[in-house]
């Protein structure tokens, strides 16, 4: 699928399945690629009966990267925040999610379910509560509301996820960066094989690599704020996933946006961290199968909790 016109900007696409199957689209989280998607993952979706889209945020991959006027300061930003200063941003979490729904335009697609990870999962929330209409369901996977009262990353992580590689690093530099990274998040009850993730990293960089766009998305996540009262507007059928050992995006996130989202199911994962690692997979496909086949009958009452 070639890119498209969403939201005004050029946002690459592609798809896979039978369109006249039930859509499900995916977002991926914070300076990822479409790529990031296993694979694996989207098959089982399309095998179950589904139409699956993903694609690239904007300011990531082959999207189109937003001009600014100034270098975003990422250190500034989070001393205003850490001081809960207002922290100023090029787009927010709403100018995504209407990327998002603009993918679905391009495509001809009245509504889908919608799925997102991290980020994206915020952008997920942010659809579902800003364009009811255009969703089936709403799955949010290792997500938060922003509510600053929730923990932080654990601090060997912020500083990971705060540190640079050298200028003009290679390809190899880059990679070894992100393993680092990687590992740091990853599901300790699912480790992904060392050659697995640095072949998926480097792909990842040699398709497309842009520090500046990530910056600005962490930006928009930190600018958008609290979003706890939107979260409770939310009327589509709801599955909360996340990973009891997520050391990035803590497991109270996941438990905070279960209780405010209306009638929201709640599936945390033991041994699961911050990724999509080969084990989860068709954990994470099973659930969302039978969310979006559930969907249409989500029964009412209080939030609904498993463990698997």
């Amino acid at each position: 699928m070639p890119t498209v016109n969403a939201n005004g900007l050029k946002i690459e696409v592609e798809t896979r399945g039978n369109p006249a199957d039930p859509a499900v689209l995916l977002i991926m989280g914070l300076g990822m690629q479409l790529v990031a998607w296993p694979e694996s993952f989207c098959q089982a979706l399309v095998d179950a009966g589904f139409h699956v889209i993903v694609f690239d945020n904007r300011d990531v991959g082959l999207s189109e990267k937003m001009p600014t006027q100034t270098r975003s300061n990422l250190p500034l930003a989070a001393m205003r925040y850490f001081l809960h200063l207002p922290v100023r941003a090029p787009y927010l979490l709403d100018e995504m999610a209407a990327d998002s729904v603009g993918v679905l335009d391009a495509l001809g697609i009245k509504a889908a379910h919608v799925v997102g990870v991290s980020l994206g999962g915020m952008i997920a929330q942010t659809v579902v509560a800003n364009y009811p209409e255009r969703c089936l369901s709403l799955a949010s996977i290792m997500a938060s509301s922003g509510d600053r009262r929730l923990p932080n990353a654990r601090l060997k992580v912020t500083r990971l996820m705060l540190s640079r590689p050298p200028p003009k690093a290679s390809v190899e530099e880059l990679t070894d960066h992100l393993v680092g990274l990687f590992e740091a998040i990853g599901s300790p009850g699912f480790p992904t094989p060392p050659a697995v993730l640095r072949e998926r990293l480097g792909s990842g960089l040699r398709r497309g690599y842009y520090p500046p766009g990530t910056v600005r998305q962490l930006l928009a996540i930190v600018a958008s704020g609290d979003r706890s009262a939107r979260l409770k507007t939310i009327t589509k059928p709801t599955l909360i996933l996340h990973g009891d050992a997520d050391p990035l995006v803590r497991v109270s996130h996941g438990i905070d946006c279960a209780r405010k989202i209306p009638r929201a199911e709640l599936k945390i994962i033991p041994g699961m961290g911050h990724d999509l690692a080969p084990g989860l997979v068709p954990i994470l496909a099973d659930a969302l199968v039978r969310h979006f086949r559930a969907s249409s009958g989500a029964p009412s009452g209080q939030v609904r909790s498993s463990v698997r």
